[in-house]
């Protein structure tokens, strides 16, 4: 499945290179979200505005403030899937239907979020550029997405 280029977003940070691997089979509608998102151009040049060591990072607030997004809320895929190192999911507010563009990628186990954030992908390489990305909520210089692609298009 990981050598599936329409399954596969290369998110290239200033820190460098990461690869994910989209799990349409967990969260189809946010998966193709992500895609749409990514084709767009919309991620390039958005900031982590929230980088919380042992946590997570997380990013894909245009205003790069973490309550902004792209207009277009997105009902929940919530699944059994566990937030682990690597994991990506979406963030929300209170309202589980309230998920839109930002997103987080865990940095280390975050199990008490399981089946309550939509799990929609893994990072299978470049996980040390992630952990690179400047702390702070927000960082005094936050790290950013220099381009989101989906691997078909690159």
């Amino acid at each position: 499945m990981s050598d599936d280029p329409e399954n596969t977003l290369i998110l290239t940070l200033d820190t460098g290179p990461v690869t994910i691997r989209l799990r349409p089979d967990l969260a189809p509608n946010h998966v193709a979200r992500i895609k749409e998102l990514a084709r767009e151009g919309f991620y390039d040049g958005i900031v982590f505005h929230r980088v919380i060591p042992g946590f997570m990072a997380q990013g894909g607030d245009p205003q790069g403030q973490g309550f902004g997004g792209s207009g277009k809320k997105l009902k929940a895929e919530f699944n059994s899937e566990p937030h682990v190192r690597g994991v990506c999911s979406m963030a929300r507010s209170q309202n589980p239907d309230s998920a839109d563009s930002q997103f987080f990628i865990c940095f280390d186990d975050a199990r008490f979020l399981d089946n309550q954030y939509t799990v929609w992908g893994q990072v299978t390489e470049g996980m040390e550029n992630v952990d690179a990305l400047p702390k702070g909520e927000p960082p005094r210089t936050p790290g950013k997405i220099v381009s989101m692609k989906v691997a078909a298009d690159a």
